[in-house]
């Protein structure tokens, strides 16, 4: 799958149509999701952002030099920064935010690992990842959803690798907490084993 979309980039760069095509549907759903999950509370469609982002690509395509993983933070990067302007021209408009209150410290929370592969599986799911701080917002989507891993992930935002572990372990921590307000008692516990071994995985991973 890496070689395929290493030949694709490489025949994009070249100026091939059919290599870009290739290149556009493997990065489009998710770049989507990245923009509508953090864009949700922009008057802006995130469709508009998306396209302006791959104008922007189709521009610079033959001057990048870089891997897949390389690649994907490149868009992300552009994209986000065209989110950051969309946000600007927003704050100009007032905008009510009723939230806090759905967000009270919880102690004890579920596991973290459990409910982590559910949460991103739906567009449901995604909204709630939405709900989170934006920086842990994210650092959440970047890991585990676009896939990179932290190096990549601290290019994208600006922060340090380090800075970037911190916050999606944060974001998951607080997702899990509205996963047991959402499901109660019965969430996702009920996924994870008995023994615990998937939560210390997803711990390693979040570090």
């Amino acid at each position: 799958m890496e070689a395929s979309f290493a030949e694709a980039l490489a025949a994009a760069r070249a100026g091939d149509e059919d290599g870009f095509v290739a290149v556009f549907r493997s990065v489009q759903p998710t770049l989507l999701r990245f923009l509508r999950t953090l864009g949700h509370d922009l008057a802006e469609d995130a469709q508009d952002i998306a396209a302006e982002t791959w104008v922007r690509v189709t521009r610079d395509l033959a001057k990048f030099s870089g891997d897949e993983h390389g690649f994907r933070a490149w868009v992300f990067t552009i994209a986000r920064a065209r989110l950051v302007d969309a946000r600007r021209a927003a704050a100009r408009r007032p905008v009510s935010v009723d939230a806090d209150a759905e967000f009270a410290d919880r102690a004890d929370p579920v596991d973290v690992v459990g409910c982590v592969e559910e949460l991103i599986s739906t567009e449901a799911a995604l909204a709630t990842i939405g709900r989170l701080p934006r920086d842990q917002a994210e650092a959440v989507l970047l890991r585990y959803v676009v896939g990179l891993d932290a190096a990549h992930a601290a290019t994208v935002t600006g922060k340090t690798a380090g800075a970037v572990r911190v916050c999606a372990h944060r974001g998951l921590r607080r997702l899990s907490e509205l996963v047991e307000q959402r499901d109660g008692a019965t969430g996702c516990n009920a996924h994870a084993p008995a023994d615990g071994t998937r939560g210390e995985r997803t711990g390693k991973d979040a570090r």
